[in-house]
């Protein structure tokens, strides 16, 4: 368990943390159900920002943007980078070696630079609306939480690798069913409890709908890289997380406003 801890947080943050003894399928796997855990310093960040919109010491806008910028710093724009190489590679052309040559170049075309300005359109515009209401900043908590489930869902079994090397070959298929079935029912009920009894049956509808919409975008971007690259990668990790927390906030900010009616 500490080296699924270690790969974790070293994986998905930029904390400085002792490296792993050893990585095997079994720490991969703990590591990818963990992930969770290490939004937790953005979580704080955003919590705090929240109060602020909430108590006009900050716009909510500008609140959104801090946000953001805070977390992509906290994960060393990773996942960001992760969502630029995806988008080029499935702009390229059929070819499936030509895809993943695009993905590993590192530099930025114009898909990829268009996903990022359109992704972070969304989330800076849905996160912003989300801070207008003390629902809608609980809601925004839960879905940069449950946004980290995705590399659970791409790397649960029988999703395959599309490298025989790399992060993505590492993690692929080191999740079991099971376990992230669990993950995903520990984050279900809590989030249903703490809305319930923060503001009602109605906010925890609207949480179970923003973990259902984080996992169908995880799955859809999971498929959309099996068909494309035959399996996923370390990138194809990264453009999960950043659109299914992207579908997570809009869903988060409509109940937000529906629930403030």
């Amino acid at each position: 368990m500490r080296d699924g801890w270690r790969l974790a947080w070293g994986t998905f943050t930029a904390l400085r943390v002792p490296p792993p003894s050893a990585v095997d399928a079994g720490v991969a796997g703990r590591a990818m159900l963990l992930a969770p855990l290490t939004a937790l310093p953005a979580t704080l960040v955003w919590l705090a920002l929240g109060v602020g919109a909430r108590t006009a010491v900050v716009a909510p806008l500008v609140a959104a943007a801090l946000a953001l910028v805070a977390t992509a710093s906290l994960s060393r724009a990773m996942h960001l980078d992760g969502l630029a190489d995806t988008a080029d590679g499935l702009t390229s052309g059929y070819d499936r070696e030509r895809a993943l040559t695009v993905m590993r170049r590192g530099d930025t075309g114009p898909a990829g630079a268009a996903a990022l300005a359109l992704t972070l359109l969304v989330q800076a515009a849905a996160l912003a609306a989300c801070f207008d209401t003390q629902a809608g900043v609980a809601l925004a908590l839960l879905a940069l939480v449950v946004s980290r489930v995705a590399p659970a869902v791409l790397c649960r079994r029988g999703v395959p690798s599309a490298r025989p090397a790399g992060l993505g070959a590492t993690v692929a298929g080191s999740v079991p069913v099971g376990g992230l079935a669990g993950l995903l029912a520990v984050i279900t009920v809590i989030a249903c409890t703490a809305t319930t009894f923060g503001f009602g049956v109605g906010a925890a509808v609207a949480a179970v709908v923003v973990v259902a919409t984080a996992v169908l975008v995880a799955t859809v971007v999971a498929r959309r890289a099996v068909t494309r690259f035959g399996g996923v990668t370390g990138d194809v990790i990264g453009a999960a997380i950043e659109t299914a927390l992207a579908g997570a906030l809009v869903v988060a900010a409509t109940a937000s406003a529906l629930l403030a009616r």
